[in-house]
């Protein structure tokens, strides 16, 4: 027998042992089916943590939004109350004018009827 052929049969002879000495695998293997229980109670807790956090943040911005929009509103009804007073007063101060006038010619009047009577 050649070398060649001592080499090929003494492979092929170790290959099919091989093959029939295999060891079987573990399922998985994943870094993460590695972890002790803390571990994974530990990412667990962060995992919910951060969704409640989540959750929070969300509630804490729709807080700011309601706040906002009711302080707009509040501006918004101070700035037509303020406009009103003016308008008000605008009013009355022409009411007060006018009145004015009327008791201006009233006393004109009456003072002429009182010097044309003497």
């Amino acid at each position: 027998m050649s070398f060649l052929t001592q080499v090929a049969a003494r492979r092929v002879a170790l290959a099919s042992r091989a093959a029939a000495t295999q060891t079987p695998r573990q399922f998985s293997t994943s870094f993460a089916a590695r972890k002790s229980a803390t571990e994974a109670a530990k990412d667990t807790i962060n995992t919910v943590d951060r969704k409640v956090s989540d959750k929070l943040v969300d509630g804490i911005d729709a807080g700011q939004k309601a706040a906002s929009k009711v302080t707009g509103k509040a501006t918004e009804a101070s700035y037509k109350a303020s406009g009103s007073a003016e308008e008000i007063r605008g009013k009355a101060s022409g009411k007060v004018e006018e009145l004015k006038g009327e008791a201006k010619g009233a006393a004109k009047e009456a003072e002429g009827k009182v010097k044309s009577n003497m």
